[in-house]
Parts: structure tokens; sequence; C-alpha cells
């Protein structure tokens, strides 16, 4: 019943995004030094949000529905900034603070999932 809750589905989809920033990070951390790599970015949350719910697309409540789209997969791009002379355009500095910008993201969501079932378990009577 909770489940269907909006600001249940939007707080999961912004935890969702948080790891998926922080994995993008890591992988871009790790070829840091990897000649000829091209890091790449993920799609801001707001812009994320806004192609799979904007007002001229379908939403997908169940798998069966057609033409629909779910947001089971954050699409991620290749950076086109200028490269290192080796070709690689990973800057350590740059993915710390995407890293901690993800960090805070997360935390959000949880303090957003947490507020709204203090909520529920009040008007419950549970609280």
């Amino acid at each position: 019943m909770f489940q269907n809750l909006e600001i249940f589905k939007t707080a999961m989809a912004m935890a969702r995004h948080a790891g998926t920033q922080q994995g993008v990070t890591a992988q871009n951390i790790a070829n840091a030094d990897t000649p000829g790599y091209r890091g790449h970015d993920v799609m801001g949350f707001a812009q994320m949000m806004d192609r799979h719910s904007g007002p001229d697309q379908l939403r997908a409540t169940r798998a069966a529905h057609l033409m629909g789209q779910t947001a089971t997969e954050i699409p991620t791009t290749e950076r086109r900034e200028s490269a290192d002379p080796n070709g690689n355009t990973v800057s350590i500095e740059t993915e710390m603070l995407t890293a901690v910008e993800a960090r805070r993201e997360h935390d959000t969501s949880l303090a957003i999932y947490r507020s709204n079932l203090n909520i529920l378990r009040t008007s419950l009577g549970r609280g």
C-alpha cells in the first residue's frame, strides 16, 4: 500500500541515482591514469525525472504497460571536454566533488524517506 506513494518512489529514485553516480565516479577514478580513457557523467537527477515524467512522456506503472518507460536505467554520457596529453579526460578534483555531491544526494533521499515514514507512523497512531 505505502510502496505506491509518489514521495517514496521519488526518494528511492534519488537514492538509485546517487548510487549510480558513485559507481560512475569510482570507475572514472579507477581509470584516471588509463591513456585514452574518456570519463563518464550521469544525467542530473532533475533532468532524469523530467525525462521520465514530462508532460509528453507516457508513464509505465506496471511492466505490462505498452510504450511506457520505467526508470530502471540511468543513462551515462561520455565527456567531450579537452583531454590530457595522454587522451584522458578524468580530473580527480572534479571526481571528488562529484562523489561528495552524490553522497549528499543519497543522504537527502534517506532523510526524505525517514521523514515521511515518521509522518505515516504518526498518522497511524504509532509514533
